[in-house]
């Protein structure tokens, strides 16, 4: 089968200069390389034939030879795929460089790490929902978390009590094993022991060998007040435990607040719409609304009064500083915005229906400043509409 182009291998132009043939070429061999695609048996060679592109391709003459006469003008001459590294064989050459920083050193760093021991546990999410109210004053609560634990039988290590791991005969207990190719040599992990360099021969028969059982366990969690959607909470150490002897990791919960009845929340502003009867925005007076547990000047109460203004309209506000949400961390308290909406009363009696009447007759047109407003435009509409058609 005849070699692929070069530049396709790599990925790039022919005109591509040499900082972004590297960085094509790292990703490429990052992308292909064996330690990553285990169980692939064409890794291995597409990751040669990435290195054996660019260790021309790196090279100016080389290039210069292969751009000018194909791989005949480099044949023989690609650094180890043919004959040797070569003078100025910049591919090969500082090879080592560039795996060491995608891989870890993965020719020097991991052959000497030995076998893989204690580990930390994984960390855990949970997710938990709670009520405005909660969210306003704080919260303690209780939640069951499923997780995995140490297991108390054989301590964590896996082995039935009163026997050890033993040594894995394959890596000799180092947890990787080195596989050459020539002048090329890969690293990886042990497939008898997993990377663990020891083999479990009696396993617990409490944990099946894992080291760790799962259950439910029950935390006591503080919410604190201001929390909003989103807000996530740390546990240290409440995750999942971790392997032979390792620590455990960390729980992550992340609150959702529920939807409330009657106020809709803005950061630390709360916003609700209170319905006004008709009679008492005309006249004006107080109204009672609702406010949340542990205001500002609430005295115990869910209530607080408010002054509507003669006259009021639908969609006016009235702020009451200081009644919002409180903002986490600090003192400082968001507002109560309340908005009134006119409710026009429905299923009059004849007597009320007459007393109406009697005041759509008394009622001057100043008294609708709005619809008197919005008549004059009106007005000033149609006789522009006239005058264009006449």
């Amino acid at each position: 089968m005849s070699k692929r182009d070069y530049y396709e291998v790599l990925g790039v132009e022919r005109t591509v200069d040499e900082v972004i043939l590297k960085s094509a070429f790292r990703k490429k061999a990052m992308e292909h390389h064996p330690d990553r695609n285990q169980g692939d048996s064409g890794a291995e060679a597409r990751f040669k034939e990435v290195n054996e592109a660019y260790s021309v391709l790196s090279d100016a003459q080389k290039r210069a030879a292969y751009d000018r006469f194909g791989h005949e003008g480099v044949n023989g001459q690609q650094g180890g795929f043919g004959g040797g590294f070569g003078g100025g064989a910049q591919g090969f050459s500082n090879v080592e460089d560039i795996f060491s920083e995608m891989f870890g050193d993965i020719f020097g760093q991991q052959q000497r790490r030995g076998p893989q021991g204690a580990q930390r546990g994984p960390d855990v999410r949970a997710d938990y929902e709670i009520t405005l109210e909660q969210a306003y004053k704080g919260a303690d609560v209780e939640l069951d978390i499923p997780t995995t634990m140490t297991c108390e039988v054989c301590h964590g290590s896996g082995a039935k009590p009163g026997t050890k791991p033993v040594t894995c005969s394959t890596c000799g207990g180092q947890g990787r094993v080195r596989a050459s190719n020539g002048f090329f040599a890969v690293e990886r992990t042990c497939p008898t022991c997993n990377g663990q360099g020891q083999m479990i021969k009696d396993p617990c028969t409490n944990c099946n060998g894992h080291g760790q059982v799962r259950q439910n366990k029950t935390l006591k969690v503080r919410i604190p007040a201001g929390v909003d959607d989103g807000a996530r909470i740390l546990l240290k150490g409440e995750g999942q435990a971790g392997h032979k002897g390792g620590p455990k990791g960390d729980l992550y919960i992340f609150l959702t607040v529920a939807d409330h009845e009657i106020f809709e929340r803005d950061g630390a502003d709360l916003h609700c719409s209170i319905p006004v009867p008709m009679t008492k925005a005309i006249l004006g007076g107080e109204l009672e609304v609702p406010c949340l547990m542990g205001g500002e000047n609430c005295d115990g109460q869910c209530k607080l009064q408010i002054a509507v203004p003669e006259g009021a309209q639908t969609g006016h506000k009235v702020k009451l500083k200081g009644r919002g949400m409180p903002v986490l961390n600090s003192k400082h308290k968001g507002d109560l915005i309340v908005e009134l909406f006119i409710e026009t009363p429905k299923h009059l009696t004849a007597r009320q229906k007459e007393l109406m009447k009697e005041f759509a007759t008394l009622a001057e047109e100043q008294s609708y400043a709005q619809s008197q407003g919005f008549m004059h435009k009106a007005k000033r509409f149609w006789e522009d509409i006239t005058g264009a058609n006449a």
